[in-house]
C-alpha cells in the first residue's frame, strides 16, 4: 500500500519541489498540503495520514508546537532551514530532520529510514489489507475512488452512495451488502443496515450513533456488537 504523505509548509516553492520528490518515488502518495497548522488540524480531523513532512516556522503556530498538540501524530519528517530546532524534533521521537535547500539524496534518505520503522507496523496489521483504491461503477463509467478519501457508505436500495471527504458524493450501481464484502472488515464496519463507516474517520460514537465531523449516523439495532471493533481500529 502506498504511504499517504501530507505536507505542511507556508513556502510555495518548498511545497512544490517536496511534491516534486514525492512523485519521483512510486510508495509515496501526497495526499494534501497545507499552509499552516491550523489548516492541518482540519485535514487530520477529516482523514488519517501515515506521513507528515513538517515545517517549523509557520503563521500562527511553529511545526513542533503543533507536533506536540497531536494525541496520536503519524510519522514525521521535519524540514527547516533551521538548525537550532533539531534537539526539539528529536525529543519529538521524528523520523528525520532535513534542512533546506533539501536535494534528492538527502530526502531519500530519510525515506529509507521512514521505511525501516514501517515493517515492524506492517506485521501488526491484520492479514487482509485493503487496497489503495478500487473502481466503482458509477452510470455508464467505472470511476476510480482512493480510499482514504471515503467516509461512508450510504445504502440507496439496489444502489450505494459513496461520501468522500472532499464533500462530494458518487451514486454507484451496486448494493451496500455487496461492497461491504469487498472492503477490509479490519477498516471499514456496518454500523446500519444503511451504513457502513471507514472507521479511523469516526471523531466519537455512542450506544445510538456515530459522528463523522458534522456528520451525524444511525446505529442499527442489530449493528450494536460491531461498535467495540470501531474502537480497536482506532487503537491498533
Amino acid at each position: 500500500m502506498p504511504i499517504s504523505c501530507l505536507i505542511i509548509d507556508d513556502e510555495p516553492l518548498a511545497v512544490e519541489l517536496l511534491s516534486a520528490y514525492c512523485a519521483r518515488v512510486p510508495q509515496l502518495e501526497v495526499v494534501g498540503t497545507c499552509s499552516s497548522a491550523v489548516e492541518a488540524s482540519r485535514v487530520l480531523r477529516q482523514q488519517t495520514v501515515d506521513l507528515l513532512f513538517l515545517d517549523i516556522k509557520m503563521p500562527q503556530m511553529l511545526g513542533t508546537d503543533f507536533l506536540r498538540s497531536l494525541l496520536s501524530p503519524p510519522k514525521v519528517i521535519l524540514v527547516t532551514a533551521y538548525r537550532e530546532y533539531a534537539f526539539d524534533g528529536y525529543e519529538l521521537d521524528i523520523v528525520d530532520y532535513l534542512l533546506k535547500p533539501l536535494s534528492f539524496g538527502r530526502f531519500m534518505k530519510a525515506i529509507h529510514k521512514l521505511e525501516r520503522l514501517l515493517p515492524a507496523a506492517e506485521e501488526e496489521k491484520p492479514d487482509k489489507v485493503s487496497p489503495a483504491f478500487l473502481y466503482f461503477r458509477v452510470d455508464r463509467e467505472s470511476v476510480k475512488v482512493f480510499l482514504n478519501e471515503l467516509l461512508y457508505i450510504e445504502s440507496r436500495r439496489e444502489y450505494s452512495q459513496l461520501h468522500l471527504t472532499s464533500g462530494k458524493s458518487l451514486l454507484v450501481r451496486e448494493t451496500i451488502s455487496s461492497l461491504e464484502e469487498k472492503l477490509n472488515p479490519h477498516r471499514f464496519v456496518r454500523i446500519h443496515r444503511s451504513f457502513v463507516v471507514t472507521a479511523d474517520k469516526v471523531t466519537s460514537f455512542n450506544a445510538t450513533q456515530v459522528r463523522i465531523g458534522e456528520r451525524v449516523l444511525p446505529i442499527g439495532r442489530l449493528y450494536k456488537e460491531n461498535l467495540h471493533r470501531i474502537k480497536n481500529i482506532q487503537g491498533h
